[in-house]
């Protein structure tokens, strides 16, 4: 009869010492005597032998165990606080953006009377890599992801003089050559009049500009880039649009070719063509205002006194990084972008700008507060939301439409997080 259970036990504890510290003979010998004295499988044997718990020395920490080492903090919760707070007034960037102007926007910010921290934690904070901040940030970045909606209608008139530009073919390295886009404000209802945003980017800066107009119509968006035109900080050199019948119009060739601006167009159906400012569509005009349907002078009030605060917030204070080059190998494709810059500090950077210009573009910075900017921001955006939504009550109101565009009234919750 074999051993009891009790007894087998016993036994591995006895010979584990001696099985664990022996050469390749002796634990053959040992495993022998295990297996003929308890009947055991060698290969079971074998591993209870190895693993075998060695009960109070175990418990004492003595022996071949290992106890875990715990590492020390060096970025502890004051920087977490601070860093979070600093992140929440710059939108909420990814940390590539970030960390370069880190060193600055603490200084602003300390200089408005918006952030107070000690020498450690500024030392600290200006010298964390941008892994590091996306690691300690990462439980707070959640984003909601809609479906994006097309409404361009293609404008015949006119085409074949307005040459076609692709995307490797304009000169991104001069300041004043502009894209412009429409961006509508449906709410998932292409019927009737809703308010359009104008966005326009310069593509070696990337300044934006916005203005909300109360619809497509050529006359307004027009009188739109007219105003744009005014308020851009460099000379309007050139401009980019899409096919839609908003741009590809009389009006707006004959403007340019009284103004010697280089108009192009780009290729049906390319919007990579137009990438600069697609990507600002999103960015600045969407992740702020949302995808609601705005169809009354007083959401376009709204829209406009909001784009006024964001204009400053998104040109002085949002760095943005520039492909450098891109590289292809096999299905690998290699992209190098340069150090994160805001559009501000690219234009004063670049020889095109005049010195008197540069002044007052560093007067202007000087006088702004981030913090500040981003509070009145949501404000308007709380308002916004609050007249958007009010119509789902109103009498002959179209409820299947607001509630819809009630559901997912904006596209991510940072771009409103309260500072």
């Amino acid at each position: 009869m074999g051993l009891m259970m009790r007894e087998k036990g016993s036994v591995t504890r006895e010979l584990s010492e001696r099985y664990r510290r022996g050469g390749k003979r002796e634990k053959g010998e040992v495993l022998d005597e295990v297996c003929k004295l308890t009947k055991y499988n060698r290969c079971y044997a074998s591993q209870l032998l190895k693993h075998q718990k060695r009960g109070r020395q175990k418990k004492a920490g003595v022996g071949r165990g290992k106890a875990k080492r715990v590492r020390r903090r060096h970025y502890d919760d004051e920087v977490v606080r601070a860093l979070k707070r600093i992140w929440v007034i710059m939108d909420c960037i990814c940390g590539k953006r970030l960390a370069p102007n880190l060193r600055e926007v603490i200084r602003v910010l300390e200089k408005c009377g918006e952030l107070e921290v000690t020498a450690e934690v500024r030392e600290k904070l200006e010298r964390i890599s941008a892994s590091t901040i996306d690691r300690l940030l990462c439980d707070e970045r959640k984003e909601l992801m809609l479906g994006s909606r097309s409404r361009t209608k293609p404008g015949t008139l006119l085409k074949s003089q307005i040459p076609i530009r692709t995307f490797s073919e304009w000169d991104d390295a001069r300041v004043g050559f502009v894209e412009i886009d429409l961006v509508g404000h449906d709410g998932g209802d292409g019927s009737g009049d809703f308010a359009q945003t104008l966005d326009v980017t310069d593509v070696s800066t990337g300044w934006t500009e916005t203005e909300a107009v109360r619809n497509k119509a050529q006359v307004h968006v027009f009188e739109a880039l007219a105003e744009i035109r005014q308020r851009l900080p460099f000379q309007l050199l050139g401009i980019d649009s899409d096919n839609g019948s908003e741009f590809i119009n009389g009006p707006l060739l004959r403007f340019c070719q009284a103004e010697k601006i280089t108009f192009t167009r780009t290729r049906s159906g390319r919007k990579n063509d137009n990438c600069f400012v697609e990507q600002k569509n999103y960015s600045v005009v969407r992740r702020n205002v949302g995808y609601m349907r705005y169809d009354s002078d007083q959401e376009v009030e709204l829209l406009n006194r909001l784009y006024g605060r964001l204009r400053l917030y998104t040109n002085y204070f949002q760095p943005v990084m520039k492909l450098v080059s891109k590289e292809r190998a096999g299905a690998r494709v290699r992209k190098s972008y340069d150090i994160a810059k805001t559009p501000y500090q690219r234009l004063v950077a670049s020889p095109e700008v005049s010195k008197e210009t540069k002044a007052k573009l560093r007067a202007s910075y000087e006088k702004l507060n981030p913090a500040a900017l981003k509070r009145e921001i949501t404000r308007l955006q709380d308002a916004l939301i609050k007249v958007a939504t009010a119509k789902v009550e109103r009498p002959g109101s179209r409820e299947t439409r607001a509630k819809r565009s009630e559901a997912h009234p904006w596209r991510t919750t940072w771009s409103r997080k309260q500072v």
